[in-house]
């Protein structure tokens, strides 16, 4: 890979806020919390799970209360920093789920997935929210043998996991450039259940529609403390029958918190947009979304605008569970992912880089997403989507508001429903097993690209170390 400097365009800009709202402009804060509050719903967290909770909630019952309760602006967090992947992929191992629940609970999970990724793209349209939505589908793209073989022993599982032929098919070499053309391709599966989407202009549309609903959303309103039927700001605090965490990667912040979800750290770059020779060599003109087979994996899409945006680990975890507000990403980062870019897309080498940012997601002890609301305390919580919030957010909202409605459905009897998980280990064990296990993970790619047959025994292990 090249170890060149960065090469960056006149307006480039690191952290802040993402190129997704830097491309749609930051919204205008909405107003604090004013004062003590007494509603019947408080959402803590101003990202995709608490707005779609609060859509389905109006749309099922419209006199409900609900505040939104927002540290900085709704979508600040993931739900304004992700790569922009609608996908049916599961947040968590659904061995793990099976396991726990029986198989085909988890081959349900996995069929409302597939319908999720439909589900949003109809809410958008219904509501009128414009997010630069194409489902042209989904992408994982092997480049060596290792890789080649992993993908095609997953196959068997997936297909036992409710993947049908319709649902992830298998592309030669000849059939993916058909697509697009990766550099060193060998082979690749396609799922149609994935859409290209504008992660800011989703979340600033549902947060505008949810207004519109009667739901009241207040920034600049950071929750200090949730307890039984209250969450605690510094502006006051808001008391109400069901207090829902829906905080991903920063659920670490709250008091008693610290070891429940690791808050991994994830960065992007975006390029300029590309020139049309370029496109004509990478061959890429749909909207597929499209992940590798490395073991420290990237995703990438093609932006509306003819730019291409990549993402992967940088500093994947910082000591103490603490989360960078900034969203800066260090130089190293910048110049592994235009590697990866550039492995990957030959044509993109003198093709400069516009914007890079990180975000933070929620990852728990076993890599499995929960769902949960205590009608005893009143307290709940959703998150823990290891990567794949975009869609699961929808499908999580929908069965909070059966679980705080006290419906009992079939989406309430989902296998992440109520799942028990331990706690990640204290410090410094936490710092010193996610930072060993990506350096791990670096040399197993590097090992693998010289030649290796199958996955390096270093990924193996570091696998069964981290629980994925």
């Amino acid at each position: 890979m090249s170890t060149t400097a960065p090469l960056t365009s006149p307006t480039f800009v690191n952290g802040d806020v993402s190129f997704w709202f830097r491309e749609g402009g930051i919204p205008t804060r909405r107003p604090a919390l004013p004062g003590d509050l007494d509603v019947d719903v408080a959402l803590v967290g101003g990202g995709y799970t608490a707005l779609w909770t609060a859509y389905y909630l109006k749309q099922a019952q419209p006199d409900l209360r609900i505040a939104v309760l927002e540290k900085e602006f709704a979508g600040f967090g993931a739900s304004g920093r992700n790569g922009g992947w609608l996908s049916a992929e599961p947040p968590g191992q659904m061995r793990r789920y099976a396991k726990a629940h029986g198989r085909e609970p988890a081959v349900v999970m996995q069929r409302e997935m597939f319908s999720s990724v439909d589900e949003v793209i109809r809410v958008a349209a219904e509501e009128g929210i414009e997010a630069d939505i194409q489902k042209d589908g989904l992408l994982h793209v092997a480049t060596n043998a290792a890789q080649e073989r992993r993908l095609r022993d997953r196959l068997p599982a997936l297909r036992a996991e409710g993947w049908g032929e319709d649902d992830l098919l298998e592309l030669d070499r000849d059939q993916l450039a058909e697509r697009v053309r990766v550099a060193g391709a060998r082979t690749a599966h396609w799922s149609p259940h994935c859409a290209r989407i504008q992660p800011a202009k989703l979340v600033r549309g549902l947060a505008d529609v949810v207004e519109r609903m009667g739901v009241t959303i207040y920034e600049g309103t950071e929750v200090t403390e949730i307890r039984p039927y209250e969450a605690v700001t510094p502006h006051g605090t808001v008391r109400a029958s069901f207090v829902i965490r829906a905080l991903e990667g920063f659920t670490s912040g709250l008091r008693g918190n610290r070891r429940s979800w690791l808050p991994m750290n994830s960065s992007m770059i975006v390029t300029e947009p590309l020139p049309a020779a370029e496109w004509e060599e990478i061959g890429w003109h749909g909207a597929e979304l499209i992940g590798d087979e490395a073991n420290s994996y990237c995703y990438i899409q093609r932006t509306t605008d003819g730019r291409i945006a990549i993402g992967g680990r940088g500093i994947p975890y910082m000591f103490g569970s603490r989360v960078d507000q900034r969203g800066e990403t260090r130089t190293a980062t910048q110049m592994q992912l235009q590697a990866i870019l550039r492995q990957h897309f030959p044509a993109t080498r003198d093709v400069a880089i516009d914007h890079t940012w990180s975000g933070v997601l929620g990852v728990p002890r076993d890599w499995c997403a929960t769902v949960h609301v205590d009608e005893r305390t009143g307290l709940g919580w959703a998150g823990g989507y290891v990567g794949h919030g975009v869609t699961t957010t929808n499908l999580a909202g929908r069965t909070l508001r059966d679980l705080i409605l006290r419906q009992k459905t079939e989406l309430t009897r989902l296998p992440w429903v109520g799942r028990k998980v331990r706690g990640w280990e204290p410090e410094p064990l936490r710092w010193l097993g996610v930072r060993s296990l990506y350096v791990a993970y670096r040399a197993a790619d590097r090992h693998e690209n010289s030649g290796l047959e199958r996955t390096s025994a270093i990924a193996r292990i570091a696998n069964v170390i981290s629980g994925r």
